[in-house]
């Protein structure tokens, strides 16, 4: 296995893309802390992954509280003994044009994403050590051909993509690694869209070169497995589209 008695501890794992990343993780052997919100669906996602014989702790959380991921990190450790992977998935989305965007929803996508991203892996940081691995989760909105209404979600990410390039400088030399993906996968949020977004939605499908939307654990957990092993230690600091070749990143 890929990651054999390793620990990661990722965030918004009760439902999505977060879930398809702990089951990915935990099939290549890692040990996962599945934390988030609700309680109920992160003990569905270690039911999962105990069922296919890995080993999983819930671990509750709200990403915008520091005392909360401050608290998390502290379970986690105090559970399995370490932190190896980190994953920044969790978030809320401010979506809609600059006239609608609202200041509280605007505040909420930068504390749950850039905000909590950094906390999270200044936290994580003195449990990696050598070999340590952190994957953020960023989106390919800001390079959309249009704009228009996902202003405030882009700012929010690309803040993410910067604060993982300076982490990939600055910590390299401990021997801890940092990258982040911009996927895009059939979670709730996107089934959301594309059913009350339809024409927007095919059009957004049309654009994608293999015509579909990655799915959870096969095509977005399985790259975060490999890119968390040994196979990827020579790769750190880059932004990667898990998009099937919608986006260009140069």
């Amino acid at each position: 296995m890929l990651l054999a008695d390793r620990v990661a501890l990722v965030t918004g794992a009760g439902q999505g893309v977060g879930q398809g990343i702990a089951l990915a993780l935990a099939a290549e052997g890692a040990r996962i802390a599945v934390t988030g919100r609700t309680l109920e669906k992160l003990q569905a996602t270690c039911d999962l992954i105990a069922e296919r014989g890995g080993d999983a702790h819930p671990v509750q959380c709200d990403v915008k509280s520091a005392d909360s991921l401050r608290a998390c990190v502290d379970a986690v450790v105090a559970h399995f003994g370490t932190v190896d992977i980190l994953v920044n998935n969790a978030q809320e989305v401010p979506l809609g044009t600059l006239d609608e965007v609202t200041d509280e929803s605007f505040m909420a996508g930068l504390e749950s994403g850039p905000v909590a991203t950094l906390r999270l892996m200044k936290l994580c940081r003195p449990h990696l050590g050598e070999g340590g691995c952190i994957v953020n989760l960023a989106s390919s909105a800001a390079k959309r051909w249009d704009m228009t209404g996902y202003g405030a979600y882009a700012a929010t990410k690309e803040a993410i993509r910067s604060l993982t390039r300076a982490a990939a400088c600055e910590w390299g030399p401990e021997g801890i690694r940092t990258n982040v993906i911009l996927p895009h996968a059939k979670s709730p949020g996107l089934a959301w869209w594309m059913e009350n977004y339809p024409e927007e939605a095919a059009e957004f499908v049309a654009s994608i070169p293999q015509r579909r939307v990655g799915e959870c654990e096969a095509d977005i957990g399985r790259f975060v497995a490999l890119l968390c092993s040994d196979g990827s230690g020579y790769v750190n600091g880059q932004s990667i589209a898990l998009d099937g070749g919608q986006a260009f990143l140069g």
